[in-house]
This record gives C-alpha cells, sequence and structure tokens, in this order.
C-alpha cells in the first residue's frame, strides 16, 4: 500500500513505522491520523510482528499538529479535530493492545501530539541534541494523542501537568531526568541503537512482552488484589506457551534461549 505521511515495512518480527513527510516536518494531520490507524490496525492483525521501531525522516522527528491547516478551518475546526482525534486514537489504543514492545527513536525536534507518540513507546532513545515539546497551551488547545496519559505515566502526573500548562520545551538531557525519555544516544547514533534493542526485543517472548505490557498500563488503575489476580492469571497464560518452555529448557541446559514468539 502506498502511503503519504507513513512508511512501514515488516522484516524478521520487526515493523518499522517511520514517519515519512520530512519535507513538511511531518506533522499530525488528517492524512496522518488517518494512515497511523490504519497502520495500527494492521499490526494488529499480524501475528508476526514481534516488535515496532517509530522513527522519523528528515529534519524534524514532528511538528506535532498542522497549524496552517488549523488556521484555515476555523468555522469547521472541531468537527475536524474530532475527526482526526477519532482516528489518531483508535491507532494509539490499537498500538497499546499489541504483545509486541514499542521502541522509538526521536531526533531533532518532536512537538506536542509527537511527543506523546514517543512517550506511549516502551523505550525511547533520544538523541543528545532533540528538543521535545508541548506547545498546546501556547495557542490555547488543550492535549490529545494520550498526552495526559502517557506523559503522567513517564513524568508522573505533576511534572507533567506542568510540562503541558507552561507549554514548556526540554533538551534531551531534562526530558530523561524528567522520565519522559530513557536513553540520550550521539545523534548519528540514536537511530542504531534503537534499532539494536528493537531487534532484541523482536527475538524475545512475545506473548510474555504482551501481558507485561498489559499489566504495567493497568498497574496503577486498579486496587492492589485486583492487580495481583491479573498477574497470576497472565503468568497462568504465560506459562503454557513454547517460549516459557523454551525458556525453562534453556536454563537447565545452560544456553541462550531461541524464542519463537508463541
Amino acid at each position: 500500500m502506498v502511503r503519504q505521511a507513513i512508511e512501514l515495512s515488516v522484516v524478521d518480527g520487526l515493523a518499522r513505522v517511520v514517519l515519512n513527510r520530512p519535507e513538511v516536518g511531518n506533522p499530525i494531520d488528517g492524512i496522518f491520523c488517518s494512515e497511523l490507524r490504519d497502520v495500527a490496525n494492521g499490526l494488529a492483525g499480524d501475528p508476526g510482528v514481534r516488535a515496532v521501531l517509530l522513527e522519523a525522516r528528515g529534519r524534524f522527528f514532528s511538528v506535532g499538529g498542522d497549524l496552517n491547516a488549523f488556521a484555515a478551518a476555523r468555522e469547521w475546526l472541531p468537527d475536524r479535530i474530532r475527526e482526526w482525534t477519532g482516528a489518531i486514537h483508535v491507532a494509539i489504543a490499537r498500538l497499546a493492545r499489541l504483545d509486541a514492545p514499542l521502541v522509538a527513536a526521536v531526533h531533532g525536534t518532536a512537538m506536542g501530539g509527537a511527543v506523546a507518540l514517543a512517550a506511549h513507546c516502551d523505550v525511547v532513545y533520544c538523541a543528545r541534541s532533540a528538543k521535545l515539546g508541548s506547545a498546546f497551551s501556547q495557542i490555547g488547545f488543550s492535549c490529545d494523542c494520550g498526552t495526559s496519559a502517557a506523559l503522567a505515566a513517564r513524568m508522573g502526573p505533576a511534572r507533567a501537568r506542568r510540562y503541558v500548562l507552561l507549554a514548556e520545551t526540554l533538551t534531551a538531557d531534562q526530558a530523561a531526568a524528567a522520565g519522559l525519555v530513557d536513553f540520550v544516544v550521539d545523534d548519528d547514533k540514536v537511530l542504531a541503537e534503537a534499532e539494536q534493542a528493537a531487534l532484541r526485543l523482536a527475538r524475545g517472548p512475545t506473548r510474555a512482552y504482551g501481558e507485561i505490557r498489559r499489566l504495567f498500563a493497568r498497574a496503577l488503575t486498579q486496587p492492589f488484589e485486583a492487580q495481583l489476580e491479573d498477574e497470576a492469571q497472565a503468568l497462568t497464560r504465560v506459562a503454557a506457551t513454547e517460549d516459557a518452555h523454551e525458556g525453562i529448557r534453556s536454563f537447565a541446559d545452560k544456553r541462550k534461549p531461541s524464542f519463537l514468539g508463541r
């Protein structure tokens, strides 16, 4: 399928999702939202996907929302935003439910909803010269793309709220200190290191990864006893997988496991 804003490839279990409109800064607009929804639906239906790498081409990771489109659309802007968020929020929800872990490689500038897209990933690599900004309130908007959930989970609610309210822009080191990104890497190495991590995850126990992702997503939203039962049920399901048996056999044989993702 030919897409305008996103390039997708899946090789050896690793899905590469590439923001691919570098000439305009990889904006989040109607085209991007609908294409990300379609990509997420495809990944959710592909049992061969064992890890996802989110990256971008060009000077910017993403400039965030397409303000030029907003400026030309005052009368119909609420309806258009409802349409766009309807698509991109479905995409984010689908990606959150994958067994496959998500890794992001952030470079250049990431703004607004693009920061949230990276923050939803399980592991975020960030180029040392990158800037991560929240400009929602600066233009009189509230946030979308799961910004409130993803940033609160990574930074803590108070720090995330301040970041969005004050429309802060963080350096890579500041973002790492706040928990917004995981690793700060030299600019010329960020994609290679993110790719290496994604490939390592793509060779891992995919079903176990999925259970771990979902357990942590619920960890602070339900009673402790419910979380304990969810852990027990998840571990019971994982114990029946081929990968769990391979993990036990490899430990007994004193060798590295060879996981198949099932």
